[in-house]
């Protein structure tokens, strides 16, 4: 995770415990950003600890844990009010993936050199891109490409995405906040995660390109790679 170029603020936050992985992108005035991401981030670690439940149920369970906090949180707390979070958490297990997701933090496959995004942005200009009214590259320079249609916090209740992907060995995953996907195309996103050999060296590399690109927000990467037998 990086501070990226034209923040003052870090308000990414991450969770790398295998078999869970997760990452988070707050939004809100004063400190409510940091605050927002970090309380979703520890909710979710909290929650998920020791539970033996389909991944699915978990996962549902943990987010809305995580809005329901967020919500009563900025209720308290006039400095607070208005703050919300992205969320996209994931469990590994044996042969899948399973992913909740809302807001505009994303999630990546790629295998044999091909990426594909598992996730769809909670946005405004991703329901223009998915009609066709905007092109990917016209996205990243759309006035609104960081107007969310749905975040943590935002209500006591949230609607969350699951998604379940099968996997093989050799495939890398990908979670990341908007600081990288806001000036890295999904097809450069996976050139780089093909290239590099270890996935720490494509973290770093993702991260790098995102800062010499200008680095507008908070840049957070999780990449893992599924060994071979």
């Amino acid at each position: 995770t990086d501070i990226g170029k034209a923040r003052r603020t870090n308000e990414d936050a991450f969770l790398a415990e295998p078999p869970w992985f997760a990452v988070a992108d707050g939004m809100g005035g004063h400190a409510a950003g940091d605050v927002a991401s970090r309380l979703a981030i520890e909710a979710v670690r909290s929650f998920v600890a020791g539970r033996e439940d389909p991944a699915e149920t978990v996962i549902v369970e943990a987010i809305r844990k995580a809005n329901g906090m967020i919500w009563r949180r900025s209720q308290e707390n006039r400095w607070l009010d208005g703050m919300g979070t992205t969320l996209t958490l994931m469990k590994v297990e044996s042969g899948r993936c399973v992913i909740g997701h809302v807001g505009d933090s994303r999630g990546y496959l790629v295998r044999d050199g091909a990426v594909r995004r598992l996730t769809t942005d909670h946005s405004v200009v991703e329901e223009l891109v998915r009609t066709g009214t905007l092109s990917e590259r016209e996205a990243l320079e759309h006035p609104q490409r960081n107007l969310l249609t749905r975040a943590l916090g935002a209500d006591p209740d949230v609607q969350v995405d699951l998604v379940t992907e099968p996997l093989m060995a050799g495939d890398r995953l990908l979670l990341c906040t908007d600081g990288l996907t806001a000036v890295v195309l999904d097809h450069e996103l996976g050139e780089i995660l093909t290239e590099e050999a270890e996935p720490e060296q494509a973290a770093a590399r993702l991260v790098q390109i995102a800062n010499a690109r200008g680095g507008p927000d908070n840049i957070t990467v999780v990449v893992l790679e599924l060994p071979q037998p």
